[in-house]
């Protein structure tokens, strides 16, 4: 690493900068209603191959145009402007390490929060052990909020958009009030969802089971590849609506994302779950495949140098 963290270096509006000199107006869209769009994408360093390979990068890039798409911005720059960005950006701090880079198209200007344009787009890599709190964490003590989670009818938690991260804050912010590292949310129809940036699995008689996109779930692709790498060592995977209740007769759990990987969940509500021997195989499998070292998912993986 080439620069202490609160120095490092990010690519804004087209150039490489000290992240203390990147500056937007305060009264952009995005800057006064969260009107933006943006990934986390993980990225792991192979000691042994001494490269650093960004995790299903494609993935994260059609996600990203997805929910411009959606919440009707409009992007002008294409994946390979995207990836380059990134990839100048890493190349610039000289990270050999796990990094998590946050990519985001944004609404500058003078413009209200029903503007479109101007879009423009910032990359922030960060080393892993820098990133939030509870996402360095071993294992959670869960709560169920009573905030419910946002809807598709409401403010569509497909859209990875920094606003709706409002709805995660106060679920998050209630758990931490209470003694709880995080949460669980549940959908409108008081049905399991998922957590504040952080999609949910259990498991019971070694059957896998995480909420089913229809229940006001993120499309995560953290979420898409564990169901995927779980299959291939031939754990059945169950995607489908779960009760409440079925989170206290749970033999383990966890959340994940690509911030926090999978992080096992030690209890909800005081019920304490299984010490996670499964959760710690797929945790193994999860960081194998997205830092090369699984052969058979090397096209989830990015060569950055």
């Amino acid at each position: 690493m080439k620069y202490d963290v609160s120095e490092r270096r990010i690519w804004f509006k087209g150039e490489i900068l000290n992240v203390n000199d990147a500056k937007i107006n305060v009264l952009s869209p995005t800057s006064q209603f969260g009107l933006n769009v943006f990934e986390g994408i993980p990225c792991y360093w192979n000691d042994e191959k001494k490269q650093l390979y960004a995790f299903r990068l494609n993935d994260h890039y059609e996600r990203l145009i997805r929910s411009a798409r959606l919440i009707q911005i409009i992007c002008p720059y294409s994946i390979d402007d995207m990836k380059k960005a990134l990839t100048d950006v890493v190349k610039a701090n000289e990270y050999q390490e796990n990094l998590s880079v946050r990519q985001t198209l944004f609404v500058d200007g003078f413009g209200s929060w029903g503007s479109d344009s101007p879009v423009e787009m910032f990359v922030a890599p960060i080393p892993r052990r820098k990133t939030s709190a509870e996402y360095n964490k071993s294992g959670l003590k869960v709560c169920v909020t009573s905030w419910r989670r946002i809807s598709e009818n409401a403010l569509s938690p497909r859209i990875k958009c920094g606003a709706n991260y409002i709805n995660s804050r106060a679920g998050q912010r209630e758990a931490l009030r209470n003694g709880y590292d995080t949460c669980i949310f549940l959908n409108e129809f008081g049905k399991v969802s998922e957590g504040p940036g952080s999609c949910f699995f259990m498991i019971r008689n070694k059957k896998i089971i995480t909420p089913a996109h229809t229940d006001a779930v993120l499309e995560s692709i953290t979420r898409d590849s564990i169901i995927k790498l779980a299959k291939s060592i031939g754990y059945d995977v169950e995607e489908r609506t779960i009760d409440r209740t079925e989170l206290y007769t749970a033999d383990e759990a966890f959340l994940c994302g690509s911030a926090m990987e999978l992080t096992p969940v030690l209890s909800i509500d005081g019920y304490e779950l299984g010490e996670g021997e499964i959760t710690q195989i797929l945790h193994k499998e999860y960081v194998n495949a997205a830092s090369g070292k699984n052969g058979n998912f090397n096209d989830w993986v990015t060569g950055i140098y």
